[in-house]
């Protein structure tokens, strides 16, 4: 994967503890393969009814309906009711810009070039929308959103400074860092006694850059 495979993130400071918590409830919602292939429904073909979704997607009716009032409830989609029917949405930064993210690295992956735009939209293949699911759910932990914030933050450093900067302790560190690393989030090396953690690009870093857009826009009604 290339590195500028990704849209670049950059952010400039911390935000509290309890909106990271907060977001990470909000992730765990996206971190579903239903859930995802919905919101990528909406992100392609916009404003979109339950039934039309359900189509789209390929499961009944009450299936979409139930996931779609979580999301409702994560402020992930909102409504708007036409008469007798309820339109559905994307409502907030982490779906939208997640999928140009999905998109660049599949086309990476396929050298399909018309994936890299940014303005490009087209449903995945539901294999690896699945598989963007489960990666996402492995990060969708506070703790470790605030580890890979403060990487996305900070740039390469070394336990200590993370542990500072997060107030984790040194054993729970040790273990998100090791989890995190297994899984690719981060890369490490060692100099001397010390070692140093850097945040690798992919949807967990967009997923950072998208919670602060949206803190930034909404603060703490986030």
């Amino acid at each position: 994967m290339a590195p500028d495979a990704l849209p670049d993130v950059v952010i400039t400071r911390q935000l509290p503890p309890h909106i990271m918590a907060r977001a990470a409830r909000g992730i765990t919602y996206i971190a579903h393969p239903v859930r995802l292939r919905i919101l990528e429904f909406l992100d392609v073909h916009g404003m979109s009814s339950v039934s039309a979704i359900a189509r789209g997607v390929g499961i009944e009716q009450m299936i979409a309906s139930q996931h779609l009032k979580k999301m409702r409830d994560a402020h992930l989609v909102t409504t708007t009711r036409r008469g007798i029917f309820i339109y559905y949405e994307i409502g907030a930064e982490y779906p939208a810009s997640i999928f140009v993210c999905l998109r660049k690295l599949f086309g990476h992956m396929t050298d399909q070039l018309k994936f890299l735009r940014d303005d490009y939209r087209e449903i995945l293949p539901t294999d690896y929308t699945t598989m963007s699911a489960n990666r996402i759910k492995l990060f969708a932990h506070a703790d470790k959103m605030r580890i890979l914030e403060y990487l996305t933050y900070a740039g390469e450093s070394c336990v200590c400074d993370i542990a500072r900067a997060t107030d984790i302790t040194p054993v729970k560190m040790s273990q998100y860092l090791k989890k995190l690393a297994d899984d690719d989030f981060v890369t490490s090396r060692r100099a001397g006694r010390f070692v140093y953690y850097a945040i690798t690009p992919g949807v967990h870093k967009t997923t950072i850059g998208c919670i602060h857009k949206r803190y930034d826009r909404v603060g703490d009604a986030f």
